[in-house]
């Protein structure tokens, strides 16, 4: 085995060649790749990762409650949202999969029994897509791709070389496991999905019937984006482009032509009926504005209703003639209730969007700044424009008043803004966003039917009055583009269809609450961000489509012409985890598992049972074939390891899966509280090249070439700096060490601060952040010991064996979480230990000594002030700033003033930090305190708020408030210098250190001397305690 250094050197260069595309002198690298290798066997071999529920042995069936069950035998449950097998795990995963590994690592160190499952997720287009791409390549290239050559094959002389007839069939689906990546996920527990699973369809089809009973499941016409390509909806994980897109709903108005403009007339000729109506139609999401229209824009025309059962044949469009957008212009048009009842004409408008609405937008100059300004710009230039300059001098009419901008928005925004042209469009952007707040909250209809209502009143009734009368109708399109996994560009459909009715108002306000936690006993998010995110989704999401007819899942129990969608047969699966053991013993039913059940037992009476949600009837028992023992050995390990502790997913799955996950665990278990999830975490994105990894977008590097290029403790985010060879060099050498009680000044600082590490490092892993815990555990626990090395090195005496060997033991037990086969590998080769460190408990310490930990901080902080007023005095005199002063090459004299008490001021400034201060809930009503502290400090405000945040720090740190309040530092700072004295001298190469006392009236002494000091310099005025000035002077 290599000695430590060697390991952990290659960490840090993995680490640092992360982006690197081929790696050199990788022979460290491939030595701990081959340690991981060999620990991974040993906890295979001895199950170290096994875990169950309480057997009914060990606890009749219930004979406790769940809660004494867990209070017994402590439990977590962690999982990541099960991947989509569209292509290879990729390093992206690994973001997700670590989140649940370490929080599973940490529980194991709390003595908790771990459950950490992982299956794939195959049903969906995103697989079907990929499947037939596989089939299309197989078919041109060959089943082992033999056919295929790269350019880089075609130019080369080995290119005839027959392709391996060992070579993997790719035809067949596999799953890189990655257990260097992830070394706890329980595979007897794994399952693929589709109806290829007997068993999870059945859990499928049990949950969708389920669903429907409560009511939550409903059939009805509704819009949903539409893949025309594929003939069914499009849901969120049936997008390469789109996720999160949903249906905008217009009106849209009918604008009837009255005359066509004569360029028009030319290209229609006689290809419309003489006594046909044609209308121009205007998509708007402002009804109410109508009023104010003074001329049509037009720029292109759409096709997307032909989903929505607005035309004669659906999915069709049939053409009569084609013109360009330009031939129309000075077409004359009726604008529904427009104050110009003669007709308005088509005008150009070069800003709008050719990719929204239908390409016809009404004017209404009062209120949009973007047709006040183009009809500006089109009434200066008619000729150039091609248009008459009355058509764009329609009177504005007022719609509505606002209070800020008066009854003509449009006109008081371009004026204030300074707004010249349609190009000025960040301007243009930000009066738009004005108006529209403005006008739509807080304004008021001055003109039409409505007069006198409020805008957000008035719009609903507007839009009902056009809708009545055939002026208008509904329609419907995506937000923004959306893209099938079949490349095809989606529309919006209005059509029959089976929804999960997300939104039901009962049902949200639930949600609502538990996302909310108000009690503590609801969702925690660990991050506000998370929690907001939720409740976002939860305000506007509603009737989501479940089911399709077209791809891979399972099929909807009642109605088999369809198939569950892929984000609806997701949504509790974690329950299946539980039990899969029982039903098969690997992904692909192969083998059997400990039950001994076949598919067809698994009926939807059993899994509510086995589920907890009721009881078998006699008639159930009488046909179910399964044993009563196993049924309930199964309900064991769900209501043992339900609920779910922790739920880790990519931020982007929040507007859905993560929702959904919420949603229908409130549903299926509506009366069983306990079984509701306790936590979710959402994560960002790894970036490659700059760009979120994605296995649609080709974008990603492997899981299974992470690990082999840089080794799995590396591309866990391992241990960069965790080692130097200290910690073997220190075993090896022991007899080198001091024995005996650590009890010296160095001892004692260095174990307290252990102590303190712990203590922040388990905190930070209880709110599941890794980053803060890799910091304490990793670079300040080093930092620790660094300066207790250097401290011991500089008094003259050896470092203490059992402190030594304590560091050693804490550090591997802090990293286990992250680094495994690191902390392995210390545990029990450096160390020596018995059993693996995975079975290790995390460390405990003895209460915190917070005037040990005082000093430890203002011993760090005196050896690097020293250094720097050093610095600071040599380049003074290198300057020519200071002539005669300090010359660091020559004999040198260090004095260090002191005080003892401090300045009357501060009382003030520590009673107002009393009396905002809340010490139960550790908060501080900074607004207040800032509030008051302005009245009392006048000028000297800076140097209040400095005094005042350094107590403020120590209070958030966990100091207790009684020792922050009182006025002494909590230590000696004359004898820590003095003890501090022998080693400073030693590493700054001074000749003599005075330490100089000085009391509340400016006199000085020397400590501990006590001999007076005359002509005390001026810069020793107005020093504090627990801040020393220093300074330095040549001696003969």
């Amino acid at each position: 085995m290599a000695n430590s250094e060697s390991i952990t050197g290659d960490l840090v260069g993995a680490v640092k060649l992360f982006n690197m595309k081929e790696l050199k002198g990788t022979e460290r690298r491939d030595i701990l790749i081959a340690s991981e290798k060999k620990y991974q066997a040993q906890w295979a071999n001895d199950g170290v990762f096994e875990a169950h529920a309480p057997t009914l042995d060990e606890i009749p069936f219930h004979s406790i409650t769940n809660s004494e069950l867990h209070a017994k035998f402590p439990k977590f449950f962690g999982l990541m949202a099960y991947p989509y097998m569209n292509g290879t795990l990729h390093a992206g995963h690994s973001l997700t999969i670590n989140k649940v590994e370490f929080a599973a690592g940490f529980a194991r160190m709390q003595g908790k029994r771990v459950l950490f499952p992982m299956g794939f997720h195959c049903t969906g287009m995103a697989v079907k897509a990929c499947a037939d791409k596989l089939a299309n390549e197989v078919a041109m290239f060959g089943q082992n791709f033999e056919g295929y050559m790269s350019d880089a094959t075609k130019e080369s002389p080995l290119s005839s070389k027959p392709a391996s007839a060992a070579r993997e069939d790719v035809t067949k689906f596999t799953s890189k496991k990655g257990k260097s990546a992830a070394k706890t996920v329980k595979m007897t527990r794994s399952m693929v999905t589709t109806d290829l699973n007997p068993y999870y369809d059945s859990f499928v089809r049990r949950q969708m019937n389920r669903l429907r009973q409560l009511n939550k499941i409903k059939f009805g016409t509704r819009y949903t984006i539409y893949s025309p390509k594929d003939k069914q909806p499009c849901m969120d994980h049936d997008r390469s482009e789109g996720e999160g897109v949903g249906p905008q709903e217009y009106t849209a108005i009918r604008l009837k032509v009255l005359s066509w403009a004569s360029k028009a007339i030319e290209y229609l000729g006689d290809k419309l009926p003489t006594t046909a109506s044609v209308y121009f139609v205007a998509a708007t999401l402002r009804p109410e504005t109508m009023y104010g229209q003074t001329c049509s824009f037009l720029n292109r025309s759409a096709r997307n209703m032909a989903f929505q059962g607005i035309f004669i044949k659906e999915g069709e469009c049939d053409k009569v003639a084609e013109l360009p957008g330009s031939a129309c212009v000075g077409t004359l048009v009726d604008a529904p209730l427009s104050v110009h009842k003669l007709g308005v004409r088509i005008l150009p408008m070069d800003s709008i969007s050719p990719t929204k609405g239908t390409g016809v937008v009404t004017s209404v100059p009062s209120d949009s700044p973007d047709d006040f300004i183009t009809l500006q710009q089109l009434a200066k230039k008619p000729e150039f424009y091609g248009i008459s300059k009355e058509w764009a001098e329609l009177k504005i009419t007022p719609v509505f008043m606002t209070p800020s901008y008066g009854n003509l928005t449009a006109p008081f925004l371009v004026e204030s803004l300074k707004i010249s042209s349609s190009k000025d469009i960040k301007q243009l952007e930000q009066a738009k966003e004005l108006a529209y707040k403005e006008g739509y909250y807080q304004g008021i209809m001055v003109y039409g039917d409505f007069k006198g209502d409020k805008v957000e009143d008035a719009k609903r009734k507007v839009r009902k009055q056009f809708l009545d009368s055939g002026l208008a109708f509904a329609y419907a399109e995506p937000e923004r583009k959306v893209v099938s996994r079949s490349a095809d560009e989606c529309c919006v459909a209005l059509m029959d269809q089976w929804y999960l009715d997300y939104g039901e108002e009962t049902w949200k306000v639930l949600a609502l609450e538990h996302v909310a936690n108000s009690d503590g006993s609801g969702l925690q998010t660990y991050s506000s961000e998370t929690k907001n995110a939720f409740k976002g989704v939860l305000d506007w999401l509603n009737q989501w489509a479940c089911a399709r007819s077209y791809g891979h899942g399972s099929k909807l129990p009642w109605d088999p012409k369809f198939i569950v969608e892929s984000l609806s047969d997701s949504t509790i699966y974690m329950a299946y985890y539980t039990v899969a053991h029982y039903l098969h013993n690997d992904s692909y039913n192969k083998t059997e598992g400990l039950g001994r059940i076949k598919p067809e037992d698994m009926t939807d009476e059993v899994w509510d049972y086995i589920s907890a949600r009721r009881e078998l009837t006699q008639v159930d028992s009488e046909a179910c074939k399964i044993p009563r023992t196993t049924l309930d050995r199964m309900l064991r390990e769900l209501e043992y390891w339900y609920p779910v502790d922790v739920n880790v997913s990519g931020k982007d799955l929040v507007p859905n899966h993560l929702t959904f996950f919420i949603y229908v665990h409130l549903a299926i278990w509506e009366k069983q509280k306990e079984f509701w999830p306790r936590s979710v975490r959402s994560n960002g994105h790894l970036t490659l090249n700059g760009e979120k990894m994605s296995k649609s977008t080709g974008n990603f590097m492997t899981l299974e070439e992470l690990v082999k290029k840089f080794g799995a403790d590396a591309s866990r985010i391992a241990i960069a700096d965790a080692g130097d060879g200290w910690c073997q060099t220190q075993t090896a050498n022991k007899s080198d060490l001091r024995s005996g009680t650590p009890d010296l000044f160095y001892d004692k600082l260095f174990s307290n601060e252990m102590d303190c590490l712990i203590r922040e490092c388990y905190s930070h892993y209880e709110a599941t952040n890794y980053k803060l815990a890799l910091k304490s555990a990793l670079y300040d626990l080093t930092s620790a010991r660094d300066f207790y090395r250097e401290g011991a090195n500089s008094a003259g005496i050896a470092m203490n064996r059992d402190l030594v060997f304590r560091y050693i033991e804490i550090q591997a037990l802090l990293l286990a979480v992250i680094a495994p086969h690191w902390a392995e590998y210390i545990w029990l080769e450096v160390l020596g230990k018995a059993s693996t460190v995975q079975n290790a408990r995390f460390p405990t310490t003895p209460p915190i000594d917070h005037a040990v930990s005082a000093t430890y901080r203002y011993a760090r902080a005196i050896s690097s002030n020293i250094t720097s007023a050093e610095a600071a005095q040599s380049r003074k005199r290198a300057k020519g700033k200071a002539p005669g002063g300090l010359d660091p090459k020559q004999r040198k004299r260090l004095r260090i003033f002191v005080a003892t008490q401090f300045p009357a001021w501060q009382e003030q400034y520590i009673t107002l930090l009393k009396r905002f201060w809340n010490g139960q809930d550790k908060d501080l009503d900074e607004s207040r305190l800032m509030e008051e502290m302005k009245k009392a400090a006048g000028p000297d405000l800076k140097k209040a708020m400095a005094f005042v945040q350094g107590l403020k720090k120590r209070l958030l740190a966990g100091e207790p408030a009684e020792v922050v309040f009182q006025r002494h530092l909590g230590f000696d700072e004359l004898k820590t210098l003095v003890q501090m004295a022998a080693g400073l001298k030693k590493v700054a190469g001074l000749k003599e250190l005075i330490i100089v006392e000085i009391d509340g009236t400016g006199n000085g002494v020397t400590y501990p001397e006590q001999q007076q000091v005359k002509d005390m310099p001026q810069f020793a005025n107005g020093i504090v305690p627990g801040v020393p000035t220093f300074h330095f002077e040549n001696i003969a």
